[in-house]
């Protein structure tokens, strides 16, 4: 005979969890979708829509990590990380745009992981910022997004990182790479050929 006593308490709490994953999942892409819109405003120089879809996102991971507080497992959920690593991009862009640092983000609740994460994809959205710049032929800002670009990258390598991380730095340094030929194109049509 099977001891259904144990058995039926597993099931109850692995029920509990599938609710819980299921609502994380539908308020964490919702947070997920705002930080894109951030992203994307502050690409069309939308300063003020990128503020408001920030704090719509931090605001709605606030509340996941309140309303599951005795819950801790669910900041495991795929779905949630992703969020949180999207917000911290998004964060960490507009510190960027706006006052030229990129700094720790200390009114929420970010593992480094997911720290680490989000600023991974920070040199892929500097990237497409720096594309824009040279578009304008600001050449300045091409040379502080790439400047940027491999300060972030020059502070990853030391972390030696394996698995997930390991592939989100590899990018990292694949969009610094295009920076650099952003920069030097840039450079040849503005006339400065190779000098800085």
């Amino acid at each position: 005979m099977i001891e259904k006593k144990y058995i039926h308490g597993m099931r109850k709490s692995y029920q509990e969890y599938a609710t819980i994953r299921r609502d994380v999942i539908v308020h964490a892409g919702d947070a997920l979708h705002l930080a894109k819109r951030a992203i994307f405003a502050m690409h069309r120089g939308d300063l003020k829509e990128a503020e408001t879809k920030m704090n719509d996102a931090k605001k709605m991971c606030i509340a996941l990590q309140k309303k599951y507080k005795k819950t801790p497992v669910f900041v495991e959920e795929g779905s949630y990380k992703a969020a949180l690593e999207e917000y911290v991009e998004a964060r960490l862009l507009h510190q960027f745009i706006t006052k030229g640092v990129i700094k720790k983000i200390s009114d929420i609740t970010i593992s480094s992981d997911v720290y680490l994460a989000g600023l991974c994809d920070v040199p892929g959205e500097l990237y497409r910022y720096a594309i824009g710049a040279a578009a304008k032929r600001d050449v300045q800002m091409v040379e502080q997004c790439t400047a940027m670009g491999n300060e972030i990258v020059g502070e990853l390598i030391e972390f030696n990182f394996t698995k997930y991380l390991r592939t989100k730095f590899d990018q990292a340094k694949q969009a610094v790479h295009k920076l650099e030929i952003v920069q030097y194109e840039l450079s040849l049509r503005s006339g400065k050929g190779c000098q800085k």
